[in-house]
């Protein structure tokens, strides 16, 4: 019988495949530590040749609009770990400004360096508030243990487009 319900579903027409987008709200906690994710279009693979310029993006703000801790570039996605300053008035950046800033920054450079136009990011990206000072270690340890867990290298100082907080960092 259930046969039958089978057949009349494979012959259903195909619905359109729609674009899932959830523009989510971002809840940013002031001077508490964020770890944000945001992950490249269609998880394009960034070659090594632009990674530098999203690295230098992620940190251009660092001790501007927010203390940076850690950031890693993958080959589809980039982590960060960071706390919004506040500026001469008092009022914390925001989170969702600076990642617009990052993200427009490195993509125009992307795109100027490859001779290529189209978007580089997704709109998304996930972000969490750390909870405790312990915490941040975790995260920044996992972050660092990215490239390993990938198979990119065997330690994680051996991964350029790693850079935690007192390492060194040139552009």
């Amino acid at each position: 019988m259930w046969h039958g319900r089978l057949a009349r579903v494979k012959n259903m027409p195909k619905l359109p495949k729609y674009e899932y987008r959830r523009n989510l709200p971002h809840f940013q906690k002031d001077d508490r530590v964020h770890f944000i994710t945001f992950s490249t279009r269609e998880r394009w693979i960034l070659p090594k040749s632009v990674r530098t310029i999203v690295l230098d993006a992620c940190l251009h703000f660092d001790q501007i609009r927010m203390e940076a801790h850690a950031a890693v570039v993958m080959p589809d996605h980039v982590h960060l770990i960071a706390t919004p300053l506040r500026d001469g008035e008092g009022h914390a950046a925001r989170l969702f400004e600076i990642l617009h800033s990052i993200k427009s920054f490195s993509a125009h450079g992307i795109s100027a360096a490859l001779h290529r136009n189209g978007p580089v990011w997704l709109d998304e990206s996930f972000d969490h508030v750390l909870r405790s000072e312990e915490k941040v270690e975790e995260k920044i340890e996992y972050l660092r243990q990215n490239p390993v867990r990938r198979g990119l290298v065997k330690r994680p100082d051996e991964y350029q487009w790693l850079w935690t907080q007192g390492s060194v960092h040139s552009t």
